[in-house]
């Protein structure tokens, strides 16, 4: 893994904390050992080690909590409704992960950044708390497009140090983002893929935590067609201890 990547990871664990606290609540960093697929669409399942990162200030914030590394600053519109515009890091895609890519010759396509702004509302159905989130970004570079996403987080147990959570998200993409990441000719904007997941925490201590979550994901649209992939749907698991600050 190189430097770079190494560095960028710090910011990009998949959701391991449960549905929104109040940004105040908390800051946790940590590390997580993921298994994940070389790229959506690959059956070849990789192994690598994350570290976790939640931080809220006021504006600025960090966050991996929502699937994705992003960064940036936030405001309040009223309460329990944020909106804010964060720099978002894309993975990329290495082709000596998979074989298929391999023997197709495809070159790597390297980590880049997007830039964008969110919509967050959070609010609670009985005494479940509920977090609703609406993202847009533009790759930097023109050539990799664009992508939304809505994301749905729910608490579904608080008891002891044990919480535990679920989420929802579709992701669209343009089509200079359908081409560029899949090899499509011509492809179609429109939805990308769905998940689903659980995730989970339990306190080991005043300030130590485990965490963990797992992913389902299933590609739709052109990129479900995409001669690179493989299979439609894929899974992510990670595990993991955080420190709380």
């Amino acid at each position: 893994m190189r430097p770079l990547e190494i560095g960028l990871l710090f910011l990009m664990a998949p959701l391991v904390a449960l549905a929104q606290a109040a940004p105040e609540d908390y800051t946790h960093v940590g590390v997580a050992l993921r298994s994940r697929p070389a790229y959506d669409g690959s059956e070849s399942q990789r192994t690598d080690v994350i570290p976790v990162l939640r931080y809220y200030g006021k504006p600025w914030f960090a966050r991996t909590t929502q699937g994705v590394l992003e960064g940036g600053a936030r405001w309040g519109l009223t309460p329990g409704v944020d909106a804010g515009v964060q720099l978002v890091y894309e993975e990329g895609r290495k082709t000596s992960e998979s074989d298929l890519l391999t023997s197709l010759g495809l070159s790597d396509i390297d980590p880049g950044v997007s830039l964008g702004a969110h919509v967050e509302w959070d609010f609670k159905i009985g005494p479940a708390p509920v977090g609703l989130l609406g993202r847009v970004r533009q790759h930097t570079d023109s050539d990799r497009g664009a992508q939304a996403d809505l994301r749905l987080n729910v608490g579904l147990l608080a008891r002891g140090g044990l919480l535990v959570g679920a989420f929802a998200q579709a992701t669209w993409a343009s089509s200079k983002s359908v081409e560029s990441f899949y090899a499509v000719n011509n492809a179609s904007g429109g939805l990308l893929h769905a998940s689903l997941g659980l995730l989970g925490s339990y306190d080991l201590s005043r300030h130590w935590m485990a965490v963990a979550g797992v992913q389902a994901r299933r590609l739709h649209g052109d990129a479900a067609g995409s001669p690179i992939v493989e299979r439609e749907s894929s899974y992510s698991v990670n595990v993991g201890l955080a420190y709380r600050l």
